[in-house]
């Protein structure tokens, strides 16, 4: 069966040709993510994400814009690319906690107080962190603040407050 016949029986809700068409494509779309990951248990995972997001997104698919596969290449792409920004997120999150920890411990080996309030700066998203720093421990207005991280002023105000309302939630 032509795969336009199969699309649109399987975008009509025919299980059997979602099937097929899935089957068609199926190494297609693996053998192109473990280029990109050059990964084979990474490439799997996203090629069945994938899979999945065409089973839900069937009935999206619009025939006259694009082919089947470059519509399949879209979605695995946007999935990968979605994975490598958690991992980033994730190891530097993780590279974040060490030098806590690090940093934690060198203060305890010099005898040094290591203070809640820095406990409850980690907790704090950078974009809050950073500005709160800035006013609270450097002395910079809120003008100066938004020169420095190229921000709104009142953007500034509003993250220090918002910052502030948090440490005092945390500290209490």
């Amino acid at each position: 069966m032509e795969e336009h016949v199969l699309i649109r029986q399987a975008m009509l809700g025919d299980h059997a040709a979602l099937s097929q068409l899935l089957q068609q494509h199926y190494d297609f779309v693996y053998k192109y993510l473990l280029k990109i990951t050059l990964n084979p248990v990474m490439a799997e995972d996203i090629t069945q994400e994938t899979m999945m997001k065409c089973i839900e997104k069937i009935k999206l698919y619009q025939e006259k814009s694009s082919k089947f596969s470059s519509w399949l290449m879209t979605i695995a792409t946007r999935l990968y690319i979605d994975q490598a920004r958690r991992r980033k997120r994730e190891k530097l999150w993780q590279e974040q906690q060490q030098n806590l920890r690090q940093m934690q411990w060198q203060a305890g080996n010099q005898n040094e107080d290591w203070p809640d309030v820095l406990n409850a700066l980690t907790e704090l998203p950078e974009d809050s962190r950073i500005p709160l720093i800035l006013k609270h421990y450097y002395g910079y207005t809120y003008e100066e603040i938004g020169q420095i991280l190229s921000i709104a002023e009142g953007t500034a105000k509003s993250r220090v407050h918002h910052a502030l309302k948090h440490l005092r939630k945390e500290l209490a």
